[in-house]
């Protein structure tokens, strides 16, 4: 379904999971847990089936970014992150939530990460998840060539540094099988993604060159855990110690899979959604 949001912007949601079960003789309410999918201009659909897991414990929204996927087409003037970090608000006014669990993976962790900054007081807790507070690029160049020597390496460092196209072309094929460590359970998942490949170019190559994101995560007013695999090449663990050392101490956790990439349930489902299901039920 598409909602609403304000201003004639529709998003698409899904929602799996009830939010009120019978308890004895009243109602529980479960939290909400809101799947930021990762891109820029892709979709939610690889949070699906697996999060499905977690709707004993919580009701799941996932949606689309504004731009993105089945959600309503909109103008590269509204391609921001600080666009996308207030839909967080604008649709949880609109479906009636209050304090949910963010998660945002990868891409979806630029935007949680300007959500914290841009309203610290909004969410219950927040998952930052294979993602990054800035370009480091040098960390991916490194990364790649480890995983896929100098051609992986080379076509890493044109992409990031020249997003085009063609650039992007030889990037997806030489380097998207270095991103994970295990082949995907389900080798038609990355069929089912609409992508909206113009979304991707204008960010990576605008906003992404000069992203700083580590000093908003000092305003995180909620328990954040940051989730990083050691063998993720775009989203290297240096990333993510760089974010958990720039939130408050006493909210960050720091959680590294290891044997995993880009994406830690991809690799590892057992241990990362162990840790997942922990940090949602604390």
């Amino acid at each position: 379904m598409r909602i609403d949001i304000g201003g004639g912007v529709r998003l698409f949601v899904d929602i799996e999971g009830l939010g009120l079960v019978p308890d004895g003789a009243s109602m529980r309410e479960k939290p909400t847990l809101i799947c930021m999918h990762g891109g820029p201009g892709f979709d939610h659909s690889a949070f699906k089936p697996g999060f499905g897991a977690f709707a004993d414990i919580a009701q799941i929204v996932y949606y689309d970014h504004r731009g993105h996927g089945r959600s309503d087409p909109r103008p590269r003037s509204e391609w921001t992150l600080d666009t996308w970090a207030d839909d967080v608000v604008r649709l949880c006014d609109a479906l009636g939530i209050v304090k949910p669990i963010v998660l945002g993976q990868s891409f979806g962790g630029f935007v949680a990460q300007r959500y914290i900054a841009r309203h610290p007081g909004h969410a219950r807790k927040v998952v930052l998840s294979s993602t990054s507070p800035h370009m480091g690029l040098e960390r991916k160049r490194v990364m790649f060539e480890k995983l896929g020597g100098t051609e992986a390496r080379d076509r890493a460092v044109a992409f990031w540094s020249r997003p085009t196209p063609e650039t992007w072309a030889d990037y997806w094929a030489s380097c998207r099988k270095l991103y994970n460590t295990q082949p995907p359970a389900d080798p038609l998942a990355g069929e089912r993604v609409l992508a909206n490949y113009d979304i991707l170019l204008h960010f990576a190559g605008g906003e992404m060159q000069t992203l700083d994101l580590l000093p908003g995560l000092a305003a995180a007013q909620c328990p954040v855990l940051v989730l990083s695999g050691d063998h993720d090449p775009v989203c290297p663990l240096e990333d993510s110690r760089d974010i958990a050392a720039a939130l408050p101490s006493a909210l960050a956790q720091l959680k590294v899979v290891p044997g995993a990439g880009h994406g830690t349930w991809r690799d590892k489902p057992l241990e990362a959604m162990a840790l997942l299901r922990q940090f949602l039920q604390a």
